[in-house]
């Protein structure tokens, strides 16, 4: 009799087993599409056996645990290079926004406008006495003005987008940050029980490779099951259930958005923007930082020498009534922040008669010093006196277009090296509809098989019921 109750509990533990695999199978399948899943799978373990006699009886099978196929090592990897996809991403977007700024191809650039500056020099110099050349030349130096006001607004206006791109995406970390802690209260709080939780494992992972896409971080995991997050190598964003939010503000000494952290709530801020070297932050402030605002030092230190050179020609020069030259620019006070201040002098604004041809008073015909100010256009003033206008300026266009198109191929490159490990993650971790039907079936035949054993062990009772009323 006993047998018999033993029979039946295997054929109910073993109608619970299928019964949990299928629900497993289901849930698999409904997380088909959900980004960062990994597949889960019921592990049976043999029941404790009973011994009757000299004989032992197997009493079926029990479920250990539902766990899910991860590797981890391979999920740090992504991580990682997730890190570097952001990064290379980030530099590419913003190269290709300063590769317009100077693309001439589309519209009328600075390489132009000052072409045409001496080219209005090179046409009074053949006709010295006109006012209408003169007018050409004022108007060519208003353009050219006007221009580089026009570049250097536009490597600010980069400049303030990358800002605004840094303080969004350290409000997304935050958020991110916080919803880490919570997952690690909760994995300890099933955990310690000892089961494992595996959908709350697979949500902080992806949750780990986003942040990475965003920031640089490293983070490891303690016996507890709860991981540890250091921006930029020494901030801790995450230490348990506590986050130390990171705040992007505009710092009065650069004038430009910073990355400032403090290890509790009552401590002091610092500045930790030179930390970050990876993610999407990282590649924002490289190209902010490094690469933009190198660019406005070669457009201001332009402006200042054309300024200078051109200046220094025509004030030992005379107008057209044989009057002493003026200063053609208004002389910036300083190379920084030359481009955006360089303006005509309003005396030659004014009167075009003011413009200085000639290196004599009352020497009608005169054109020394128009040749000599076109003339400079081709003089190495430029670069300790080793290129011209034109060859310095070519060359940083030359420059921004290396840098551009070797961002676009790390970036290109990068996202083949994610593309693979994530395929590599998916045949690991992911989903396979045509597997997960196949083990439907299977546990639904074990189902079944499970009842008739439950019935036929019922059947065995009522025999015996039967022969005990004879």
């Amino acid at each position: 009799m006993s047998k018999i109750s033993a029979m039946m509990d295997v054929g109910k533990r073993s109608l619970s087993n299928s019964q949990t695999a299928l629900q497993t199978v289901a849930h698999n399948i409904a997380n088909k599409s959900t980004e960062g899943y990994s597949r889960q799978r019921v592990d049976l373990m043999t029941n404790q056996p009973i011994t009757s006699g000299n004989l032992q009886i197997g009493m079926g099978a029990k479920a250990g645990v539902v766990s899910r196929t991860n590797n981890p090592w391979l999920e740090k990897q992504l991580q990682r290079e997730n890190t570097g996809m952001g990064f290379s991403d980030s530099r590419a977007d913003a190269l290709a926004r300063v590769e317009q700024v100077y693309n001439e191809q589309v519209n009328k650039g600075l390489n132009q406008y000052m072409t045409d500056f001496f080219n209005g020099f090179r046409e009074l110099s053949n006709n010295p006495e006109s006012l209408a050349s003169r007018t050409v030349v004022r108007e060519s130096a208003v353009a050219l003005a006007n221009d580089f006001k026009r570049v250097t607004e536009q490597l600010k206006d980069v400049q303030n987008d990358l800002d605004g791109q840094i303080v969004t995406t350290v409000e997304e970390v935050n958020q991110m940050a916080k919803e880490v802690a919570d997952l690690n209260e909760k994995i300890q709080l099933v955990e310690i029980q000892g089961v494992p939780s595996n959908d709350e494992r697979d949500r902080r992972d992806l949750l780990l490779k986003k942040i990475g896409e965003r920031i640089e971080v490293s983070w490891a995991e303690g016996k507890d099951g709860m991981v540890t997050i250091a921006a930029g190598g020494t901030g801790i964003l995450v230490s348990g259930t506590t986050v130390n939010p990171l705040k992007a503000v505009r710092t009065d000494e650069n004038d430009r958005v910073e990355i400032m952290y403090r290890s509790s709530e009552n401590g002091s801020w610092f500045n930790m923007t030179g930390q970050i070297k990876g993610g999407r932050v990282g590649g924002a402030i490289d190209i902010r930082d490094t690469v933009v605002k190198d660019l406005l030092g070669h457009v201001d230190n332009m402006a200042y020498t054309l300024a200078k050179e051109v200046n220094r020609a025509h004030i030992e020069g005379y107008d057209k009534l044989g009057k002493p030259g003026v200063l053609f620019f208004d002389m910036p006070d300083a190379k920084d922040g030359a481009a955006e201040v360089l303006k005509v002098n309003n005396t030659i604004l004014n009167d075009v008669g003011r413009i200085a041809a000639a290196s004599s008073p009352n020497a009608p015909g005169d054109n020394t010093v128009a040749n000599l100010i076109s003339a400079l256009q081709h003089r190495n003033v430029m670069n300790d006196g080793r290129a011209t206008f034109d060859d310095y300026y070519n060359t940083q266009v030359g420059q921004i277009g290396t840098i551009a198109q070797r961002a676009v191929k790390t970036q290109e490159s990068q996202k083949n090296i994610v593309s693979q490990l994530t395929n590599i993650r998916e045949s690991i971790s992911g989903v396979s509809l045509d597997e997960e039907t196949t083990k439907m079936i299977e546990f639904q035949k074990a189902y079944d098989a499970s009842a008739r054993v439950i019935k036929t062990a019922d059947e065995m009772f009522d025999t015996i019921l039967n022969l005990k009323r004879l």
